[in-house]
């Protein structure tokens, strides 16, 4: 995989709108996120997209991919980090511009909706970063534990040749109404989390696996089936993947036919272990039955019993969410119910 430089205080930072412009709906959110960028030493460049307003941001799906392009393109930029997802940026992939990207690998950020470029830029054999977006992280960045914001620093400015993923005490389900200006940077009451859930494990030989990380949001995951820009039939061999359910929460049922799906492609039999990040506002009944329902499609329908699968992680649409490399070799742990990178993201010695 071609790895980006990481991170260094004083680096420009492009923020663009890939996929909706609630920036100029909710500017206090937006303003609020910068601001928190900007305190941990990066420099903020915005892009035509970034405010632009949330009618044309949608009508103009080719512009919003010019944003990506020209900031691939750019060498004064240092990284990308998208405002916040949405539900249509699978629509700019044709405009994008292989070349560029490929030629001028850089910090490449975002979730949810940025799950469909995400993936467009993984294949084309670039780490990029499913992670905190500006509106949807960086704007809360400040009411976070003290625990969370040294492992974002850590993550984003460190040297390492290795990571184990934190896990966090307690959680939050979303944000308080952004209509209000009051709310700005605000969670709501935080839970006490209760960490991993190695939900099933292999039986036999040593509890490890590795593979390169792969995946993103679910349900825009199943916006890219049966396009081009779907992965070769090969391409699941050896990978981790990691699924994480947006804040649309969807039903038990419809996550048991997109998992079945996976089944009938052939991904279990291919794939070393499978991570599902904690569900966004589902109680904890609700969340035993989406435990249940994954082993009942892996192990029950495909009869991948030996698969190795971990729920409840931190990350996707609950906080705080810690930052997944896409392509980035990564081990599963099931004596230790540890997760870890095996190694860095970013270039090293740079």
């Amino acid at each position: 995989m071609i790895k980006p430089k990481r991170l260094r205080a004083g680096d420009n930072i492009a923020v663009l709108s890939p996929s909706t412009g609630l920036p100029s709906v909710f500017p206090h959110i937006f303003d609020s996120g910068i601001r928190n960028l900007t305190a941990l030493g990066l420099n903020v460049v915005e892009y035509p997209t970034a405010r632009m307003d949330i009618a044309d941001v949608f009508n103009n799906p080719q512009m919003r991919a010019d944003d990506i392009n020209r900031a691939f393109s750019d060498n004064n930029i240092h990284g990308i980090i998208a405002s916040i997802g949405g539900n249509d940026s699978a629509r700019i992939l044709k405009y994008l511009d292989p070349d560029i990207i490929k030629a001028n690998p850089k910090f490449f950020m975002g979730f949810s909706d940025f799950t469909a470029v995400s993936v467009f830029v993984n294949q084309l054999g670039l780490v990029t970063f499913n992670g905190p977006s500006i509106m949807a992280g960086f704007s809360q960045f400040h009411s976070f534990s003290s625990k969370y914001q040294d492992y974002v620093k850590s993550f984003l400015f460190n040297e390492y040749s290795s990571r184990t993923f934190p896990v966090f005490s307690h959680y939050s389900d979303g944000y308080p109404d952004w209509f209000e200006t009051s709310n700005e940077g605000k969670l709501h009451p935080q839970k006490s989390n209760g960490g991993p859930r190695f939900i099933q494990s292999p039986s036999l030989g040593h509890g490890c696996v590795s593979g390169q990380l792969f995946g993103g949001c679910i349900e825009v995951l199943e916006m890219l089936k049966g396009t081009q820009y779907w992965p070769r039939a090969n391409f699941w061999q050896g990978k981790i993947l990691f699924f994480e359910t947006s804040e649309e929460k969807p039903s038990i049922d419809y996550v048991k036919y997109w998992l079945r799906n996976y089944g009938v492609m052939g991904v279990f039999e291919q794939v070393s272990g499978i991570l599902f990040g904690r569900a966004r506002d589902y109680s904890d009944e609700e969340k035993a039955q989406l435990d249940e329902v994954i082993v009942s499609v892996v192990a029950g329908e495909f009869g991948c019993n030996e698969l190795t699968l971990v729920s409840n992680l931190d990350f996707g649409h609950t906080d705080p969410q810690i930052i997944l490399p896409q392509g980035i070799m990564t081990e599963i742990n099931s004596d230790t119910k540890q997760v870890r990178l095996l190694e860095s993201p970013f270039e090293l010695g740079q």
